[in-house]
């Protein structure tokens, strides 16, 4: 990709989540003029919110970035991408990060249940006793939000692994860790905690536009999940918190 970017001069990104976004603002820095095409209406609406996607578009723009929303792709030629919309945008090359389906095929062809990703128990055991999963392909029972959840992130990767280590050699020890990421686009830095597929109430304390905020999601009163914005400790804070939370139920 870099190698790329270093012969061109204008790029279309396809996808306005993390990866997307993240590539655009990489490439901008490299001096290509940038446009992101995705279906939403706000970037990264799905996970934080209107508020917030307002927010990353907004300082997307003003670094120079061009959105194209509520439409996607319909034909990629070398140096053209024509969207749903008939818009056509010219590009020296095309990015696509628009997320990945997990690959259940060896596990369905053992007889281990799948359910949207390689079903697990508490302790990250599969249907079939004796075979654990970890990373980005488990779904595991999610005590603070109550559903089945399966996450991308590496350091929950990275912590399941340990866990199912530590659980085939006899430990059986719940994963329990709670999920966290970060995303820095321009000046922009992004820290989640908790997740929250969905909610019914968002508090915003501090300024959006001053970049200086804590977001917290809430689900029937619960909190599920926190943004923050230029506060670190408070994301810290926030963790411990839901840890607590966790701890306390079982």
């Amino acid at each position: 990709m870099i190698a790329a970017a270093t012969a061109a001069r204008r790029v279309v990104v396809i996808g306005a989540s993390f990866i997307g976004l993240e590539v655009a603002a990489s490439l901008l820095t490299r001096g290509l003029e940038v446009h992101v095409v995705a279906p939403e209406a706000r970037p990264m609406e799905p996970i934080f919110g209107p508020e917030v996607g307002d927010l990353v578009r907004q300082v997307h723009e003003e670094h120079g970035v061009a959105f194209h929303l509520g439409t996607t792709g319909a034909s990629f030629d070398p140096n053209c991408v024509t969207l749903k919309s008939c818009e056509q945008l010219d590009s020296d090359f095309i990015v696509v990060g628009i997320g990945v389906r997990p690959q259940t095929t060896l596990a369905e062809g053992a007889g281990i249940a799948v359910d949207r990703g390689v079903a697990v128990n508490p302790y990250l055991e599969t249907s079939i006793p004796g075979i654990w999963a970890a990373g980005d392909i488990a779904r595991w029972p999610d005590r603070l939000t109550g559903e089945m959840l399966r996450i991308e992130h590496w350091v929950v990767a990275e912590r399941q692994g340990q866990t199912a280590a530590r659980n085939m050699l006899g430990a059986r020890e719940r994963f329990d860790a709670v999920p966290f990421f970060w995303s820095q686009q321009h000046d922009l830095q992004l820290n989640y905690v908790g997740h929250a597929a969905h909610w019914d109430r968002v508090e915003i304390d501090g300024s959006l536009a001053a970049k200086d905020c804590t977001v917290t999601y809430r689900q029937s009163g619960r909190k599920l999940a926190v943004l923050t914005i230029g506060r670190d400790c408070d994301s810290l804070a926030a963790e411990i918190e839901l840890e607590k939370t966790i701890a306390a139920g079982s």
